[in-house]
C-alpha cells in the first residue's frame, strides 16, 4: 500500500517539476518541449515483453497525446549496448547493469535509476503431437547439462527422438538465465539452436515434434489478446516439477497464481532502467507503468506487478 502511494506522489511530483524544468542536470540540456508527459524518445525493449509494453505504451500515449515514445524491441545483449551508448535512455530487460557499467555512466554524472516492474516467467512449449507435457526439473537441468538428450530419458513411455532445445536469440536474456541458473559455462549443449524471436520459437516448436521451444510466458499468458491466444492453439505448455523436486511433486505451469507465490521454478524481475540525467519523458512512463494504470495492465496480462499487491483468489488445473 505504502508503495502504491509512493508512485502515486511521484507521478504527480513529476508533472510538477516537469512543466517548469528548462534547464541544466548534471551537464545535459533540457528541452523545453519535454516534460514526463510530453516529448519525444526512443526506449529500448527486450523483445520477450512486445506485447505487455505494446499495450503499456498504447495506454500512456492515449493519455498524453503529446507524448511520442518510439519502441525499439531487440534481444537484451542489444539494448544494453543501445542504453551503454546513448542510443536509448531507457531500456526494459530482466538484466540489472553490473557495478562496472553504473560506475562508468557515474564517470560521466549519469546516475542510473532501476525500477522493478513486474515479476516474469519462461515457458517451455513443445509441438501439439507430443504428449510428454510433464517434465521434472531434474531433467531439465539435465537437458541443458547435456546429459539428457533424448525424448526417451524425459519419459520411459514417450516416442523416441533427439531433443532439440530452441531459443529466441544468442544474445537473448532467456539464454543468459539457464546459463546462470544452473551455473553452466557459456557453450550451450550442442542441441541447442537459436530462433529470430520468441515468435518463430513457436513457429518452430509448431512445426518439429522433437523440438521444446523456451519463451517469455508474456507470449502466451493473456487468453484475451488475439496473439497470444492464437499462440496457445498452436503449442503444448509444459508442467514442471518444483526446484525442490521430490517423489510424486506436483507439476504447475506458469500461472500468474505460480508466478506470484514462486511455486513456477523459472521466474525472473522485469526492470525499467533509466540513464535520463533530468525528470523527463523516460521517467514519467516508468512512473506511469511502476504506478497503478499501469500495474493493472501488467496484472491483466498474466504477469506478476512488482508495486501492487496482488491477491490469490483461486488457481485453476486447466491449460495456460
Amino acid at each position: 500500500m505504502k508503495t502504491n502511494v509512493f508512485y502515486r506522489n511521484f507521478q504527480i511530483l513529476c508533472l510538477l517539476i516537469g512543466f517548469t524544468l528548462s534547464s541544466c542536470h548534471r551537464g545535459a540540456i533540457v528541452s523545453s518541449n519535454e516534460s514526463p508527459t510530453a516529448g519525444n524518445i526512443k526506449i529500448g525493449v527486450d523483445e520477450s515483453y512486445q506485447l505487455l509494453f505494446d499495450t503499456e505504451l498504447y495506454t500512456f500515449q492515449a493519455l498524453y497525446k503529446d507524448a511520442h515514445i518510439t519502441p525499439f524491441y531487440k534481444p537484451e545483449l542489444k539494448i544494453l549496448d543501445d542504453f551503454m551508448n546513448d542510443s536509448v535512455r531507457l531500456i526494459v530487460s530482466s538484466l540489472k547493469l553490473t557495478k562496472n557499467q553504473e560506475d562508468f555512466l557515474f564517470s560521466k554524472q549519469i546516475v542510473v535509476r532501476t525500477t522493478k516492474v513486474a515479476f516474469d516467467a519462461l515457458a517451455f512449449i513443445v509441438n501439439k503431437n507430443r504428449v510428454d507435457t510433464l517434465i521434472r526439473y531434474p531433467i531439465i537441468k539435465d537437458i541443458f547439462s547435456g546429459t539428457a538428450t533424448n525424448w526417451k530419458q524425459v519419459n520411459p513411455k514417450a516416442v523416441q527422438g533427439d531433443i532439440q532445445v530452441v531459443f529466441d536469440n544468442q544474445k537473448s536474456g532467456n539464454v543468459r538465465y539457464f546459463i546462470e541458473k544452473f551455473k553452466l559455462s557459456n557453450q550451450l549443449p550442442k542441441n541447442c539452436l537459436a530462433a529470430e524471436n520468441n515468435n518463430e520459437v513457436i513457429n518452430y516448436v509448431e512445426k518439429h515434434k522433437n523440438a521444446i521451444g523456451i519463451i517469455s510466458v508474456n507470449w502466451i499468458s493473456d487468453k484475451h489478446d488475439s496473439i497470444s491466444n492464437g499462440f496457445l492453439n498452436r503449442i503444448h505448455v509444459v508442467g514442471v516439477s518444483s526446484e525442490y523436486d521430490t517423489e510424486g511433486a506436483e507439476y504447475v505451469q506458469p500461472y500468474q497464481a505460480y508466478i506470484a507465490d514462486k511455486t513456477y521454478p523459472f521466474i525472473r524481475d522485469v526492470y525499467m532502467i533509466s540513464r535520463e540525467t533530468f525528470v523527463g519523458l523516460g521517467s514519467g512512463f516508468t512512473a506511469f507503468v511502476a504506478g497503478d494504470v499501469g500495474q493493472r495492465i501488467i496484472l491483466k496480462s498474466k504477469l506478476v506487478p512488482a508495486t501492487m499487491p496482488v491477491r490469490l483468489v483461486q488457481m485453476k488445473k486447466d491449460h495456460i
